[in-house]
């Protein structure tokens, strides 16, 4: 018999749903949000109405495009954290509904777990134990991963997180938000020619708090100088912060990789769709005899492909949970 998962994804700004039978992903749906363009970041109770409106719509076009009627469906899957508070609860409240409609089971996925699973959606796979560095707007880790549900985070973020840095970033420069992308294509335009520092964190940990503290006092002193430094020199600021995030990451990486003697190593999550982080990771596993794996770019940033393929793992161990279930915006479990 076919075991046939609906997952859904709403920690943030994103709505998704997806289809996966026996392994593999039917299909992955995502509606995004721009109303968020005009605050700079994401406005909670503004995410969580529009996920109200989408959800429905997104999960009916999961189901169109992967030929799948709701009566075929094994189980449900859903994000239950960590994220925002209001978002989690659309997703969870409908799966929760919908699960119980057709009485058939639930099952939680952790956001980040789900992140790092992305490399089964498709070929090529990781092999395990691998390590994996999982960067996003909202966390940075290196995660030791020794099956598809036992996984160890062996370093992370003591404040913020590297995708935070770059929109922070944005902002300071007057970019749209999210300024990732847009970080990322400039640039490609000019060079790193300002040294800003890179923390000295023990361990594996990481900190970007002091970076975006030298990026803001960098460009004050500059722009007293020339009003216009921004404007003038916008893409070498790009491409010398661009290139610190990326140093910053790597060289904790290359450390945990010494440390564990592993070379199967894996990027994941909404930043390692940064040009300048995937060609490093190539080049610096041709330099240390790495084997390298990059998601495609549709399962780095958040989507329900990546909580299906947890879900998948999860239902052939029989972990579901149950219709008193609650999402959580801190997950502290990997």
């Amino acid at each position: 018999m076919n075991t046939i998962i609906l997952a859904i994804e709403s920690s943030c700004d994103d709505t998704s749903a997806s289809i996966i039978k026996d392994g593999e992903i039917l299909s992955n749906c995502t509606a995004t949000q721009d109303a968020h363009k005009a605050y700079g970041g994401v406005v909670p109770e503004v995410a969580s109405r529009a996920h109200q409106v989408n959800i429905i719509p997104v999960v009916n076009l999961a189901l169109q495009k992967a030929g799948i009627a709701k009566t075929d469906l094994s189980a449900v899957a859903f994000t239950r954290g960590p994220g925002l508070i209001g978002s989690l609860l659309v997703g969870v409240s409908f799966a929760k509904s919908f699960a119980l409609s057709l009485d058939i089971p639930l099952i939680e996925v952790h956001h980040m777990q789900a992140h790092v699973m992305a490399h089964f959606a498709e070929d090529p796979k990781p092999n395990f134990p691998f390590l994996c560095l999982t960067v996003s707007g909202g966390h940075t880790q290196i995660v030791l991963v020794k099956a598809p549900l036992e996984m160890e985070i062996l370093g992370e973020t003591i404040d913020d997180a590297a995708g935070e840095a770059f929109d922070k970033t944005g902002k300071l420069l007057g970019l749209d938000y999210p300024a990732g992308p847009i970080i990322d294509k400039l640039a490609k335009e000019g060079k790193a020619v300002f040294d800003f520092p890179e923390p000295k964190i023990p361990e594996l940990n990481f900190s970007f708090s002091g970076l975006k503290t030298s990026i803001l006092y960098f460009l004050k002193r500059n722009l007293k100088e020339d009003p216009d430094f921004i404007k003038t020199n916008l893409v070498d600021i790009c491409a010398s912060v661009q290139t610190r995030i990326v140093s910053i990451l790597m060289n904790k990486l290359e450390l945990a990789a010494k440390q564990t003697g592993l070379k199967e190593i894996a990027i994941a999550g909404g930043v390692s769709a940064n040009s300048e982080l995937r060609k490093t990771l190539q080049e610096k596993g041709k330099e240390l005899g790495w084997t390298t794996y990059i998601p495609h770019i549709q399962y780095c940033t958040d989507n329900a492909g990546m909580i299906a393929v947890v879900a998948h793992y999860k239902f052939l161990k029989g972990q579901f949970t149950t219709q008193d279930v609650i999402p959580t915006a801190r997950y502290e479990e990997i």
